[in-house]
């Protein structure tokens, strides 16, 4: 992997992470598309370190959320702040029982399988259809309305699925104010990230790595520049009714990387 790669690479996982075009699938058509078979083995750290840039730029973009909430969570007070973490954590288990109990059988999907990168992809083009045709309300996210939306995060570590994208279709179908399901869907993601991040650390599995560090900078820079740009963007988007275009968008590279597929 040189630095071009790693640029590239980089923007990609910071815009599709917000975006709701999947950013797991991006990365592999970017991948596919490079054809650098260095990329696959030095993956781990590498997307590790992408990861981790993303998660630093939600906790930049919602910094005063995050203070009011730990604030609340220090006072000892059943407030807003308290409920609101409650249903972050409620959220998280889905995907963290699936990442846990499942882990072999996901990392085989990430193998470069276009194919399924493109079924996925014209599913997440569905979902942000369905969400873009919703009427707004006012409605909060409620526990229950956080736990579905935990399972369709879960479904979402398909490559393919946008994160994103399920997880604020869901909570906007359920009749979720646009607004607030666009920010508890990039809150809820944070502490997965440092999680999973947390995880591989003491696997000890990225000590084998051999990526050149300014790879690995140069590559975290890129995603956290574009995940700031990104994540501001997805807010406004979302308020506006904006989805169907990355319905669109995702329906054409489904359809291309279904080609792209097949071809191979």
């Amino acid at each position: 992997m040189n630095e071009f790669d790693a640029v590239i690479l980089g923007i990609i996982q910071g815009l599709t992470e917000f975006l709701p075009v999947s950013s797991s699938g991006h990365l592999e058509l970017g991948k596919a598309i490079l054809g650098d078979d260095s990329i696959p083995s030095e993956s781990l750290l590498f997307t590790v370190v992408l990861h981790f840039a993303t998660a630093l730029s939600t906790i930049v973009v919602f910094r005063k959320d995050i203070l009011e909430i730990f604030k609340g969570l220090f006072q000892f007070k059943w407030n807003e702040e308290t409920q609101f973490s409650l249903k972050i954590i409620l959220s998280m288990i889905p995907a963290a029982l699936v990442g846990i109990l499942f882990e072999d059988e996901l990392e085989v999907l990430f193998g470069g399988s276009l194919l399924l990168v493109g079924f996925m992809l014209i599913i997440t083009a569905l979902l942000l259809w369905l969400a873009d045709k919703a009427k707004n309300t006012e409605k909060p996210v409620s526990y229950r309305n956080a736990f579905v939306i935990g399972i369709s995060q879960a479904i979402a570590i398909l490559p393919g699925i946008s994160r994103s994208g399920a997880t604020i279709s869901t909570s906007v179908l359920l009749g979720n104010d646009k607004a607030k399901a666009a920010r508890f869907s990039f809150l809820m993601v944070v502490p997965l990230i440092l999680g999973k991040i947390a995880k591989d650390i003491l696997s000890g599995d990225l000590s084998e790595s051999t990526t050149d560090s300014s790879i690995l900078i140069i590559g975290f820079v890129a995603a956290f520049l574009a995940g700031l740009v990104a994540c501001t963007w997805m807010i406004k988007l979302v308020k506006n009714s904006k989805l169907s275009y990355f319905a669109i968008y995702c329906l054409i590279v489904g359809i291309i990387a279904i080609g792209f597929g097949y071809a191979n």
